[in-house]
This record gives structure tokens, C-alpha cells and sequence, in this order.
């Protein structure tokens, strides 16, 4: 094969990376944007818990409804329009807020459609993976490895600069530059996914009428239903997804506004935990595969806890940057694990369908997170809330250690094991909403 033959079928995937970088840079400064404009604007815990509330709850929506949607409209199709989506209605907040017509509704409703469209483009991208790789001639456990390695450096790198930003503009202006990677995401996705036959809409498909989206939703549904190991696991992660995003949306800002000093501190850690992350996932990949998975599943999902429970019990950055180092790289393992099992085993043409339902499954309980988080601070104090919501993760996360089910981790790849199409982030950088693949987990 010549070098320029073997440039252009690499492009495609290295298109799909950099879009899924640029796209999570911009999550990462929602991530922080957000919650500190509503705190900016409102000063209310419980305001800031109900816009995580609103920006969850249409990305479950989206999940639960988009698979055959995605397969009938096209993967590239789907991943630009929302990206373009999700771009306009970032940029309204801080216009309408200048024009002083932002009303306390508007923001909840901008941060809605946010999460209504950010799922389905974070599922398209994510399901093209397995296409891509064999296009590049990349094994598929590096190409998942590389996928997650280098969502964690973006989600490392836009906490950081968020964080810097928020302290240095403000929060409005934070969230121009984050309306614009979605538009630089959009921008890659067009140009570097053109021609490729996974990436448009499915050939000779009947039209999407009733009936049909009802087959193809019900045979993405059954799917799960009837894989045990994957039941498990999304009702693990349904929890500890509810739980992390209370940490995300409401708990670190407050934490970080009363006792750290500030955005920077906060944009400081979700950087370190996403820097720590990647060095896990890069490490993983290098020689996750000569380990049995449940162990090291088990292992880095409980070392993972350790910034909630820290924030607990400290006032100072140091020893939260130490948890954050050591939660990042229990984190870091959680998604090449589940991810490559998914590749495995879901047949392509079910993979559209089966990831919006494990994602759905598993993003139930996180329009819950932020709002529960507001109300335990303004019921019994951050202190107490930091408490209950990482006790709760700590149990969560025992899961693995005393079903047997899950020994069903470590069955042999290459199709004959269960299909795992959750993932998880752990609570230092959720995903589910813009906030996806909030991660918490994410497709």
C-alpha cells in the first residue's frame, strides 16, 4: 500500500478522534461554564441542581428513542446536525443574558435542548469506531484505546482551560468558546467522514414509518434484555451515573466556590483526574489485555470514589489533587474495558440500536443526580452531602465482588462473550450531558 493510499484510510478515524477531542474540550467547559452561571446568576444550590436536571433528563430522551434514527438519517448526518445544535443554543445563553433577556426558564430550556441533541452525536461517532479501525487497518483494542485515551486528554485539557477561563472572562464568555469547538466539531465530521459507507444512511431500509422504528427498537431492547452481564452493568452504572453527576454539576463548583478558591481550583482537578485518566487508559492499552477484566474493573471503580470522599474531609487543594491522581487512574481502565467488549460482540448493524439503549439504561437516573445534590446542600451542608453521595458510590461500586455474573467479564473476546455497551468515566468527569456520553458514562 503507498503512503498517500495508507494517509487517506486513516483519515476517517483520525477525523472521528478529533472531532470527539474538540467536541469533549467543549463538554469539559460546559461542564464548568454552566454550573458557575447559574451560581453567577442565581446563587442558588438548588437552581444550579435543577439546570443539571434539565440539560439530563432530554439526553435519557434521546437515548432511549435515536438508534434506528441514527442508523435511518446517517451516522455523519447525525453527529453534525447536533453538534450545529448544540453550538447555537450554547451561544444564546450569554446573547440572551447580555440582552437581559435571559429568563431562569430559558436557561433551563437552552441546557435541555443541549442534552437532546448532544447523545445521539456522541452514539454516532462512538458506533463508527469498529468501521474506522478496519478501514485504518488498526487493531480494534487500539483503536478503542486510542478513542477513550484521547477523549480523556481533551476532557483533561477543557477542564483546564475552563476552569482558567471562567476565573479570567466569566462564565458567559466561556460558554462562546464552548458553542465553537461544536462547530469545529461539526466542521471535522462533514470533511473527514465523506464517502465513507458506515457513516450515511442505511441502504435499501425500509422507511422509518411506526411499525418499522417499533421493530427496530424493540430488537435493539431485546438485545440487552437478554444479556445478563449487561443488565449488570448498566444497573450499576445507573447508579453510580446519578451519583456522578451530582459530584460534577453541583458539588465540586460548590466545594470549589467555599473552601478551594475559586474556578481555577476547580478546573485544576477535573484536569488532574482527566490527565491521570488518560495515563490509565494509555496503560491499560499497553497491558490491560494480559489481566482478567473483573478485577481490574472492581479495582479501578472503587479507587475511582476517591475525590468525593476526599472533598469531604479537606479544605485545601493539595490533598484533593493527590485523589484526583489516584481516582483518575482507578477511572482510566473503567471504559477500554466495557468498550471493547461492546465491539466484540454486538453485531454492526445492532450496534446503533443497542448503544441508545444501554445508554438510555444507564443515563436514567442522572437528571436525579443534580437535583438531589442541590437539595442534600441546602438540607444538611456540603460536608454532609459529600458524604452521603460517596458512601453511596462506594457501595455502588462493590457490585462486581458479590454477584457472580459478573464473572462473565472474563469470558474470551472475539464474539463468544456478552455485549457491553455502557461505559463509565468515573465521578471525575461525567459525561451524560453536555454534560455522552456524560459520559459519568458515556457511549
Amino acid at each position: 500500500m503507498s503512503a498517500r493510499t495508507d494517509t487517506r484510510s486513516r483519515r476517517p478515524l483520525a477525523a472521528v478522534l478529533s472531532a470527539n477531542a474538540v467536541s469533549i474540550s467543549g463538554n469539559s467547559l460546559t461542564l464548568i461554564g454552566v454550573p458557575w452561571f447559574a451560581l453567577e446568576t442565581t446563587g442558588s444550590a438548588g437552581k444550579a441542581g435543577l439546570v443539571a436536571f434539565c440539560a439530563a433528563v432530554p439526553v435519557v430522551v434521546s437515548a432511549i428513542a435515536g438508534g434506528p434514527v441514527i442508523d435511518r438519517i446517517g451516522r455523519r448526518r447525525v453527529s453534525v446536525v447536533s453538534d450545529l445544535v448544540c453550538a447555537l443554543a450554547l451561544a444564546a445563553i450569554p446573547l440572551l443574558n447580555a440582552a437581559g433577556l435571559l429568563h431562569f426558564w430559558m436557561l433551563c430550556a437552552l441546557m435541555g435542548v443541549t442534552g437532546l441533541f448532544h447523545a445521539p452525536g456522541e452514539t454516532a461517532r462512538h458506533v463508527l469506531v469498529p468501521d474506522l479501525a478496519r478501514h485504518a487497518s488498526t487493531p480494534l483494542s487500539r483503536a478503542a484505546s486510542l478513542y477513550d485515551a484521547v477523549s480523556r486528554g481533551a476532557r483533561m485539557t477543557g477542564a483546564a482551560v475552563g476552569g482558567l477561563l471562567v476565573a479570567l472572562i466569566g462564565a458567559d464568555t466561556v460558554l462562546y468558546v464552548d458553542a465553537g469547538t461544536f462547530l469545529v466539531s461539526a466542521l471535522l465530521v462533514l470533511a473527514g467522514l465523506r464517502g465513507i459507507p458506515a457513516a450515511e444512511p442505511l441502504r435499501d431500509a425500509p422507511a422509518l414509518n411506526l411499525a418499522a422504528y417499533r421493530a427496530d427498537l424493540r430488537e435493539g431492547y431485546a438485545f440487552l434484555l437478554r444479556t445478563r452481564l449487561l443488565l449488570a452493568v448498566d444497573l450499576m452504572v445507573m447508579v453510580t451515573n446519578g451519583l456522578a453527576l451530582s459530584w460534577s454539576a453541583v458539588l465540586l463548583p460548590i466545594h470549589a466556590r467555599e473552601e478551594l478558591g475559586g474556578a481555577a481550583a476547580q478546573g485544576l482537578l477535573v484536569a488532574v483526574f482527566g490527565g491521570s485518566a488518560l495515563a490509565g487508559a494509555l496503560l491499560y492499552g499497553a497491558v490491560g489485555h494480559r489481566f482478567p477484566r473483573r478485577p481490574v474493573f472492581t479495582v479501578g471503580f472503587l479507587i475511582s470514589t476517591a475525590p468525593i470522599l476526599t472533598a469531604a474531609f479537606t479544605h485545601t487543594v493539595a490533598p484533593m489533587v493527590v485523589a484526583g491522581v489516584l481516582g483518575g487512574l482507578g477511572a482510566g481502565v473503567l471504559n477500554p474495558i466495557l468498550t471493547t467488549a461492546f465491539y466484540e460482540t454486538v453485531p454492526e448493524e445492532l450496534r446503533s440500536r443497542v448503544g441508545g439503549a444501554s445508554t438510555a439504561a444507564v443515563l436514567l437516573t442522572t437528571p436525579l443526580g443534580g437535583l438531589a445534590a442541590g437539595f442534600l446542600v441546602e438540607s444538611v451542608g456540603i460536608t454532609g452531602a459529600l458524604l452521603t453521595i460517596g458512601g453511596a458510590y462506594v457501595l455502588a461500586t462493590l457490585s462486581p465482588l458479590l454477584f457472580p455474573v459478573w464473572r462473565e467479564l472474563d469470558a474470551p473476546a472475539g464474539g463468544t462473550g456478552p455485549a457491553v455497551a455502557a461505559s463509565s468515566s468515573g465521578p471525575g468527569t461525567p459525561d451524560p450531558a453536555p454534560v455522552p456520553g456524560a459520559t459519568p458514562p458515556r457511549r
